[in-house]
């Protein structure tokens, strides 16, 4: 079982990251049906530190937390009723994005231009079913719920994108240091 204490590593990193998400869903300005949270700041940090199965299941474990009533979602919200809410496409949202910017940071070895262009179609991923989700709960034309559903959010996005590829430049060499080479290295971690 050689990757065992790797994998042991990376379930920690994946259930600290679901809880920072929890976290980010405290920090809440609210503009409408949809608040400004940083949620969607810890999921492409997850994603990209954790590459694509790891931050999913990272994101599952907070959606999981949330559906069984654990206050984790934006504003101390809990419970299937918010799962399903007008906010529910975009948590579901998250778990989608979760995988394809770990996925892209994997394909692309983490290379910087790869991964900023992947937390950009996370994000967009995250609006391509939150904005719909939205727009049917509310019984919304398009414009209206790109209005209220997206086009608030994306000067904020732009910020969180970088704050994100900030902290994980800043963070992914510790993780990495003091370990083996041969037992170290992320799936998402190019090979030396």
């Amino acid at each position: 079982m050689p990757n065992q204490p790797l994998d042991l590593h990376r379930l920690v990193l994946a259930s600290l990251l679901a809880a920072l998400i929890a976290v980010g869903g405290y920090i809440v300005i609210p503009i409408g049906p949809v608040p400004i949270v940083l949620q969607n700041l810890f999921v492409l940090v997850a994603a990209l530190l954790l590459g694509s199965r790891w931050a999913a299941a990272s994101v599952a474990v907070y959606l999981l937390a949330g559906a069984c009533g654990l206050p984790v979602f934006a504003g101390g919200g809990g419970g299937l009723g918010h799962l399903f809410g007008p906010r529910g496409g975009y948590l579901f949202g998250f778990l989608i994005a979760a995988w394809v910017v770990g996925r892209i940071s994997e394909t692309f070895r983490q290379r910087p231009v790869a991964e900023i262009i992947g937390m950009v179609v996370g994000s967009l991923i995250i609006y391509a079913i939150g904005v719909p989700w939205l727009q049917m709960m509310f019984g919304l034309g398009l414009g209206k719920a790109l209005a209220v559903g997206m086009y608030p959010f994306i000067p904020g996005d732009i910020v969180k994108i970088a704050a994100a590829y900030a902290i994980v430049k800043g963070v992914r060499p510790l993780l990495h240091s003091g370990r083996r080479p041969d037992h170290g290295r992320s799936q998402a971690e190019p090979a030396e």
